[in-house]
């Protein structure tokens, strides 16, 4: 039942941006700590940004930072990835986390969003 589903990747030029949306459904949203990861092919996946839960402070991997914002809304129950000034490097499939951090807690992971930064 529960579900999270990306949307928003596409093609985008070297310096563009684009914004990245996760809508989680199916459980308690506002619990858990949110994630965007990445994976690009033959690569490992990395953890690019993280919002806790209800919402506070940000962090975000040294290659993203300045250039990647992460947010989210409790009401609409969706997180957001705002990417701008993106780079060649930053092609690769984009995942949404939500992390209970509880004991005996599930992760729930979304389907993936292709993004490529190519001219």
């Amino acid at each position: 039942q529960a579900q999270l589903v990306e949307s928003g990747g596409g093609l985008v030029q070297p310096g563009g941006s684009l914004r990245l949306s996760c809508v989680a459904s199916g459980f308690t949203f506002r619990s858990y700590d949110m994630k965007w990861y990445r994976q690009a092919p033959g690569k490992e996946r990395e953890l690019v940004a993280a919002i806790p839960s209800p919402g506070g402070r940000t962090t975000y991997a040294d290659s993203v930072k300045g250039r990647f914002f992460i947010s989210r809304d409790n009401v609409k129950n969706t997180v957001y990835l705002q990417m701008n000034s993106l780079k060649p490097e930053d092609t690769a499939v984009y995942y949404c986390n939500a992390d209970r951090r509880a004991v005996g807690a599930t992760d729930y992971w979304g389907q993936g969003t292709q993004v490529t930064v190519s001219s």
